[in-house]
């Protein structure tokens, strides 16, 4: 995205009318971020997922100063990656902290925001919750009981062709249906169904991390800690460290300690 500016600033980005528009936007985190990723404009969804009551509690600073552990880290380091490269991101589907103390999926874009001599001097974006309502009549059986089958087996062997011809559809129209549904691709909706029952996993039991690799579908145990850390910016173990955590000083909370 390039902004028709004299010099090098965000002077003419109508910052306060975007917003305006995205406070009306309750499922969608919205910022514009300077050249060093600090914010300069987010709607109120953005501090709601921060537990922020303020605008000016995030206006200045990085994602990793407002929010707690690792999973500020990695939306600082994909700010990085499109200030250095001035490639954008595009739906990347990933996990993120909500207050107080869940989370949520979300699908986020970044675009660099460029002046007139195709600098990169700033980041314009958003991170979509992923919470789609359809219609029941949208939904057939077969795809229905396809998504059933994988959502309780996660079997390794799934990929986006296994699960159309489990829901007797052609590639293409179950592509458009996931899409339709819940806004996703086949491969991100597969990603979302084994890291959404791991982290679910991590937070609720006691088992190792080799184990709810297993039965969540992951070849090993390198491989689910990999995929983990990129959606959400820390690994298995540190993620229900953290969890535990935030427990615990709610808790304390709580009781007036």
């Amino acid at each position: 995205m390039r902004i028709a500016a004299p010099s090098n600033s965000l002077s003419s980005v109508p910052v306060t009318a975007l917003e305006q528009l995205f406070d009306h936007v309750h499922d969608v985190a919205f910022f514009i971020k300077d050249h060093q990723g600090k914010y300069i404009a987010v709607n109120q969804s953005l501090l709601a997922r921060h537990g922020l009551s303020s605008k000016q509690e995030a206006i200045g600073k990085r994602p990793l100063d407002i929010c707690s552990g690792d999973f500020g880290k990695l939306p600082s380091e994909q700010d990085n990656l499109v200030l250095q490269s001035g490639v954008p991101i595009i739906d990347h589907l990933e996990m993120q902290w909500e207050m107080p103390g869940r989370p949520v999926w979300c699908l986020t874009t970044k675009l660099p925001l460029k002046d007139s001599s195709d600098k990169t001097i700033g980041i314009v974006g958003f991170s979509r919750d992923i919470r789609t309502t359809v219609a029941p009549s949208v939904v057939s059986d077969t795809f229905a009981r396809a998504l059933e089958q994988f959502e309780r087996d996660l079997p390794a062997e799934a990929s986006p062709s296994w699960l159309a011809k489990l829901a007797q559809m052609p590639n293409h129209r179950f592509a458009r249906t996931m899409k339709l549904i819940f806004g996703l691709t086949p491969t991100q909706y597969i990603s979302k169904s084994r890291l959404g029952k791991a982290s679910s996993l991590l937070l609720q039991t006691e088992k190792s991390v080799a184990a709810i690799a297993q039965i969540c579908g992951f070849f090993d145990h390198s491989a689910f800690s990999r995929a983990f850390k990129k959606a959400t910016g820390t690994t298995p173990i540190d993620f229900r460290r953290q969890w535990k955590t935030a427990v615990h000083l709610q808790r304390k909370d709580d009781s007036g300690e």
